[in-house]
């Protein structure tokens, strides 16, 4: 499966938010992917990282589903789109997963909020979905569950994920290391594909990258730079060994 993971500048509208995830998907399709993944939140902006973030409008989100649905059955691409979504439990951070008939399949929510989101009106979702494209199963963690709670990523291993995706937004940070070293053990103590996605942003330190199953990086993108890149997985390489040699009994 050829997978393509969207570093995308930070919008600064909803409107141009939207336009950014269109431009990254005809791109990706120009490099003939099948599936492409976004950053955290990309559908209006991630709240509480420094940027000016419009209020929620749910009419707006809505349509973004609704155009990107059109998009993605027209260019016959699956599309991963983490964005702002309100149900009756509250403001959720989603990943919408589109397949390649412009079908939603569910989303993912993030279960695991990090504290400072609760300044800002996010509330945790209920619940873990797998989700499956072109025969290639897959798990989604959000930003701080990948970060904190290798519990998540197990959870899709376990379930007979070969790859999991991972929206994210790290800005600069004082300790890079811990953030790219944790991409490589959620990999190797899964024996997974693990397919992080973050912002294009100025003097990042940790970039949107893909790891081996064995813990090679086959995607390390340019900090700053605005683009799809690209990597074709085979999802035979994702053993799952260590994953499934877990006894939670014996804990």
């Amino acid at each position: 499966m050829k997978i393509g993971l969207a570093q995308t500048k930070f919008p600064e509208t909803s409107i141009e938010s939207l336009q950014r995830v269109k431009e990254k998907i005809i791109k990706a399709k120009e490099k003939e992917c099948e599936i492409v993944c976004f950053p955290e939140s990309i559908v209006p902006g991630l709240r509480g990282v420094g940027y000016e973030v419009e209020p929620y409008d749910h009419s707006f989100q809505e349509r973004a589903i609704q155009e990107i649905c059109q998009l993605a059955r027209e260019l016959q691409i699956a599309v991963i789109l983490p964005m702002e979504w309100k149900d009756q439990l509250g403001l959720h951070m989603v990943a919408f997963v589109i397949d390649q008939s412009g079908q939603v399949l569910g989303y993912q929510t993030k279960n695991q909020i990090d504290p400072s989101e609760d300044f800002f009106g996010y509330v945790p979702g209920e619940g873990r979905q797998l989700f499956e494209i072109n025969g290639v199963k897959f798990g989604i963690v959000i930003c701080h569950e990948g970060w904190r709670y290798p519990e998540t990523v197990r959870w899709a291993a376990l379930k007979g994920a070969s790859i999991v995706f991972h929206p994210q937004f790290t800005d600069r940070v004082s300790n890079p290391e811990f953030f790219n070293h944790a991409m490589v053990c959620r990999s190797v103590e899964n024996n997974i594909y693990f397919a992080s996605v973050n912002y294009a942003i100025e003097g990042q330190e940790s970039t949107t990258s893909l790891i081996s199953p064995t813990g090679e990086r086959l995607i390390t993108a340019e900090p700053n730079i605005a683009d799809v890149w690209v990597h074709d997985i085979d999802p035979k390489q994702a053993t799952r060994l260590l994953a499934n040699r877990f006894h939670p009994h014996l804990l």
